[in-house]
């Protein structure tokens, strides 16, 4: 079974995270929103999660994500169906081209903000040269999706029954679990040792193997 994960926003917190990661050889994609990283962190301190939160510089991306894939997540993060579908077209293929010359790798990956996509905004996607787009649903064992620019995942990285669905998967056959997240939700010490714990179990899982998103798809 192969196991892919992305992470949402480009935020500080991806640096942690991302240590882990290489610290168990563990692939990921990273989904960003070109408008959101200026010249210095931008964000600070987030009541709900009791912690800061800043969108990383545009200056520290390529050494932070070096070695990983880099989705589009739109520009500047707006509700997809809530704006004119020509916004949303700009939306949509500037980042995609801005990504690519920042990072020099393609970027065949999409992530809807607040998972909300319909259609029209799902056809953009798939014009605009992204071969998968991520919803932020959850089904049962989800692949191949019926449609790649509507792609659900297995769980949310967080779920009570992240491992009961793991399992499930694997159970039936399907041929890849697909997790996400957003780093900044890990706010104490013990959830990130349970998410190192979490991803040195998949890696040591011989049923299991580490792949990138895009890969499924080309």
């Amino acid at each position: 079974m192969k196991v892919v994960q992305c992470w949402d926003d480009g935020v500080n917190d991806d640096i942690r995270l991302i240590e882990i990661l290489r610290k168990h050889g563990a692939k990921a994609s990273f989904n960003l929103n070109p408008a959101t990283h200026k010249e210095t962190r931008q964000g600070g301190h987030n009541e709900k999660w009791g912690k800061v939160i800043q969108r990383l510089a545009r200056s520290e991306l390529s050494s932070v994500y070096d070695g990983f894939t880099i989705a589009n997540h739109s520009m500047t993060h707006p509700w997809p169906t809530r704006i004119p579908l020509e916004q949303w077209r700009s939306e949509v293929f500037d980042a995609r081209k801005i990504l690519q010359d920042w990072f020099q790798q393609p970027v065949l990956g999409f992530v809807y903000p607040f998972g909300d996509y319909d259609d029209a905004t799902a056809d953009v996607v798939r014009e605009a040269g992204h071969v998968y787009a991520r919803t932020t649903k959850n089904v049962e064992p989800g692949f191949p999706p019926a449609d790649p620019m509507k792609y659900h995942s297995d769980r949310h990285f967080l779920k009570e029954d992240f491992w009961e669905r793991y399992d499930a998967v694997k159970a039936t056959g399907c041929p890849v679990f697909y997790f996400w997240g957003h780093s900044y939700e890990l706010c104490t010490d013990e959830q990130w040792a349970a998410f190192d714990a979490k991803i040195a179990r998949i890696t040591a899982d011989p049923d299991a193997q580490w792949a990138d998103l895009p890969d499924l798809f080309v």
